[in-house]
């Protein structure tokens, strides 16, 4: 019989990249600190990095033929990068922010302009 693979939330690889990324955990750290295996982390820091928060999406279950899901055109193939990297960016200002919040919380004042 095949083995049951789970299946885990983007937000949750978000943190698992999180804690990699910035943080300055090994994979194995992180791993150990979620409960899972240090080749998810590995494989999970290796997509966001490549694709962005689109790389973390689930993609088991959607085949389809060699065109679905690719740009045809030069104008779709930079739309496509354009939508990934507003996806990155946005992800990138909420990890700033909760970051941020993190550090007035740990230093008790607010940050200077």
């Amino acid at each position: 019989m095949g083995e049951i693979r789970k299946t885990y939330s983007v937000e949750f690889k978000q943190k698992a990249v999180q804690m990699y990324l910035h943080k300055g955990m090994g994979y194995k750290s992180v791993a150990k600190e979620l409960g899972i295996t240090h080749k998810s982390v590995q494989r999970w820091v290796k997509y966001f990095q490549e694709e962005g928060i689109q790389g973390l999406e689930e993609k088991r279950g959607k085949a389809g033929g060699p065109l679905k899901g690719r740009p045809r055109t030069r104008e779709q193939s930079v739309e496509a990068e354009l939508h990934r990297l507003r996806a990155e960016n946005e992800y990138l200002k909420k990890l700033w922010a909760l970051q941020r919040g993190e550090k007035e919380k740990e230093g008790g004042s607010k940050p200077s302009k």
